[in-house]
């Protein structure tokens, strides 16, 4: 209701205020045919270069939109020709974006192939390219003939993206080429409809005062009227003239009439910012919202706090860092779909827990933060332990699979003043939880908290990799014993390149590793010690290559029932011919 009044209040009182100005401006300058003319110019000018740049900047708002979307995406732009096709109108020529300064993509891409360039580099546009990137401003180069016919206005605008230590760093252009006249078509036309010579014109760069012609007349107006006016940094100039000179015997009634028009006209330039105005808002807060989970997403959160902290820089604070345990592993099971699932699920359950003063938000991927403003970490740790002993379900593969999480919580201006200390103090607690074997809850505790992620943190694969010898994790299943896992030293056992090579040649089935002759005899040694009660089970076995050559091989396994994947198999293999080079007989004896 409220955004209703004032789409039809304002632009109202606009219109009552410009009608008020026109009788106003007839009463007062009625005496001088010249000088009402002159007015009446001046006021046209002003009226249309403003017009003008209105039309160019909601050229150039389509620039802001899409450095919003590649800032939102932290330098990446997904389905970029669906954003570009729904951005396009009659007065762009094309939409592009340029990485590093380079034109890779180009929407519509057909007859605007050769576009794609090095504006940096390039001997045209690169020198006023390098100033837009040095000064961080938008710039406007042209006009230019377009291939296509008709000229052209290229609006750059420089991206930055900030880190999370708030260091910037030049990301590209996004790209705008404006058809001239037809982005201010209405404009220029109306001038003409209403009796003007005109005369569009802008500086041949921020550099440069010099001015050249854009639309409109070329030959000079004598003694016109001049309206200048800016649209970042460029210098701009619209020159009118009556057709018919400043002496005019209609003049009342042309300025009555045109007076009438021009109202309207900033009656509806009014109503039409409005509506810009309110669009802007809403492309704001889907900058800052997650599509996946409709909370913040990292951009939205972090001003929140960043706003509440700088307001109020006394009050105690909690913000909580959690994630989803062994997330990577429930998009490799189940899909990402059931990823998905499971984050829109955690996301619902932090909605419905938490009041409407916490602040929620993605930081992306499975992690999400929490901020409790006005509160100690001692009032909410119970609230947070509870929260992180919930039980949570997702579904895959048909089947409804539980979750858990692990969070991490520290206290502002307990060991924090400012934002990203605050979330570093969160992230370290919730690092010390998974250490500690994951779905607990923790405080940062200063001291004692873990000094250093990178010496403490080793990646799963790094120490499957650099294990001494071959590993194979596989299903504990009679019927289907299926490869999950095996690292590089069972790869080179093998004869594999890689891990698709090893489950080519054994069609993901571990059975297919040994020789058919000692098959039946080898599974029934592993499944009797298995059967029998042991945790482990060892066995000796000719293991296939990939050349279908043999080796011979201990095998000592060992079962394991895992949340996500069942039973399995972890399994140690050893090259007989290695040990024995080391034990001798011993193992020969043993082998027999």
């Amino acid at each position: 209701m409220k955004k209703l009044k004032r789409r039809f209040i304002v632009p109202a009182v606009v219109f009552i205020l410009g009608m008020c100005a026109l009788i106003g401006a007839i009463y007062v300058v009625g005496d001088g045919q010249e000088q009402q003319n002159r007015t009446k110019a001046k006021l046209n000018a002003m009226t249309y270069a403003e017009r003008i740049k209105g039309e160019l900047m909601e050229g150039i708002g389509v620039t802001d939109t899409l450095k919003q979307v590649v800032i939102s995406g932290d330098g990446n732009i997904n389905r970029f020709y669906d954003v570009a096709a729904n951005m396009m109108d009659d007065s762009i020529q094309s939409i592009q974006i340029a990485p590093n300064g380079v034109v890779t993509e180009i929407y519509p891409e057909d007859r605007n192939e050769s576009g794609k360039i090095d504006l940096i580099n390039d001997s045209d546009r690169g020198e006023i390219s390098r100033y837009a990137r040095d000064n961080d401003t938008v710039i406007m180069q042209g006009p230019f003939e377009l291939k296509q016919g008709g000229y052209g206005i290229a609006v750059r605008n420089p991206v930055y993206l900030e880190n999370e230590n708030g260091q910037k760093s030049f990301w590209g252009f996004t790209i705008v080429i404006l058809k001239v006249p037809e982005i201010f078509s209405d404009s220029v036309e109306a001038l003409s409809n209403f009796g003007y010579k005109y005369s569009l014109q802008k500086s041949a760069s921020p550099w440069d005062a010099t001015y050249v012609w854009v639309y409109g007349s070329k030959k000079e107006l004598n003694d016109p009227v001049i309206y200048d006016f800016d649209v970042y940094g460029d210098k701009w100039r619209l020159e009118i003239l009556p057709k018919s000179g400043f002496y005019n015997n209609n003049y009342l009634i042309y300025m009555v009439i045109g007076g009438v028009i021009i109202v309207l006209l900033l009656t509806g330039l009014t109503a039409a910012l409005i509506s810009i105005n309110e669009n802007r808002k809403n492309f704001k807060r889907l900058a800052v919202t997650d599509t996946l989970t409709g909370i913040y997403n990292r951009l939205g959160f972090d001003e929140q706090v960043e706003q509440y902290m700088r307001q109020n820089p006394q009050k105690h604070c909690v913000v909580a860092m959690l994630d989803i345990d062994d997330f990577k592993l429930v998009n490799d099971v189940y899909g990402h779909a059931a990823g998905d699932g499971a984050l829109k699920k955690l996301a619902e359950s932090m909605k419905q827990y938490f009041s409407k003063d916490v602040i929620l938000g993605r930081n992306g991927g499975d992690e999400f933060s929490i901020f409790m403003p006005d509160c100690t970490v001692m009032e909410v740790k119970p609230s947070l332990k509870k929260f992180t002993e919930e039980t949570r379900k997702f579904y895959g593969k048909g089947e409804e699979h539980t979750f858990t999480i692990s969070l991490g919580f520290a206290e502002s201006p307990v060991f924090a003043d400012n934002r990203s200390q605050l979330m570093r103090c969160a992230d370290m607690a919730l690092y010390e939880v998974k250490m500690r074997g994951k779905n607990g809850c923790m405080a940062y505790r200063e001291g004692k908290h873990v000094k250093s992620r990178a010496k403490l943190g080793f990646a799963v694969k790094d120490i499957i990799d650099n294990m001494p010898g071959a590993f194979i994790v596989y299903r504990a299943d009679k019927e289907n014993d299926e490869i999950l896992l095996a690292n590089s030293e069972l790869l080179r056992l093998t004869g594999c390149k890689n891990m698709d090579e090893l489950l080519a040649y054994t069609g993901k089935s571990f059975r297919n590793l040994i020789r058919r002759d000692e098959l039946e005899s080898c599974q029934k040694s592993i499944w009797s010690q298995i059967d029998g009660g042991n945790v482990n089970d060892y066995s000796f076995f000719h293991m296939k290559k990939a050349d279908g050559t043999y080796i011979s091989v201990l095998d000592h396994g060992r079962i394991v029932d895992l949340v996500h994947n069942g039973r399995v198999f972890y399994v140690m293999i050893m090259d007989l011919k290695s040990l024995q080079r080391h034990y001798g007989d011993c193992l020969e004896l043993v082998e027999k």
